[in-house]
């Protein structure tokens, strides 16, 4: 790989990790190319895509992507596979599901909007990780929910109501 080749994919990385937010650094070595494109297929049936690139070249991207990846540089060793996704959980539960057949992949980090996993013991975590439509969702549902039992009581009660306030015009 010359050098324009690796500005270009070190500027593909970068790019990448702005436009997905999420992405999961995994261990591949060690396995042959069937394997290795086997778990490419299986990628791309979860729209997650894959990528292998050196070490340098991943942190190199990393650092044109701006934030602050520093404790994803210790865990660059040895080989190293990328997988984007527009969703937190996918990798995760695709690693979760080869590892049923395999010990590999191996989860060495993963970043999700902004927050940084390191390790394998992770997978868990980040498989159940909700999404941001998640939790506004359920905020929303929580903010809801106590003007529903309001009106709800006030929609029962209404004829209680409705009594009792001519109970008390017929007195005055």
């Amino acid at each position: 790989m010359n050098k324009e080749e690796k500005h270009e994919l070190v500027a593909a990385l970068t790019v990448q990790m702005k436009e997905f937010g999420n992405f999961y650094i995994t261990d591949t070595s060690d396995l042959t190319v069937a394997k290795v494109n086997a778990i490419r297929r299986k990628c791309f049936e979860s729209d997650i895509t894959m990528q292998v690139a050196k070490n340098s070249l991943i942190k190199k991207a990393m650092e044109a992507a701006g934030g602050d990846f520093s404790p994803i540089y210790d865990v660059l060793k040895g080989s190293s596979s990328i997988l984007f996704s527009k969703s937190a959980t996918a990798p995760a539960k695709l690693i979760k599901q080869l590892r049923k057949r395999g010990e590999k992949p191996i989860l060495k980090a993963a970043y999700i909007d902004s927050a940084i996993f390191i390790g394998d013991n992770q997978i868990d975590t980040l498989i159940n990780l909700k999404s941001k439509e998640q939790l506004i969702g359920e905020i929303i549902g929580l903010l809801q929910s106590p003007a529903k039992n309001v009106i709800s009581a006030l929609q029962s009660g209404g004829n209680i109501l409705a009594g009792v306030v001519k109970t008390l015009q017929e007195r005055g």
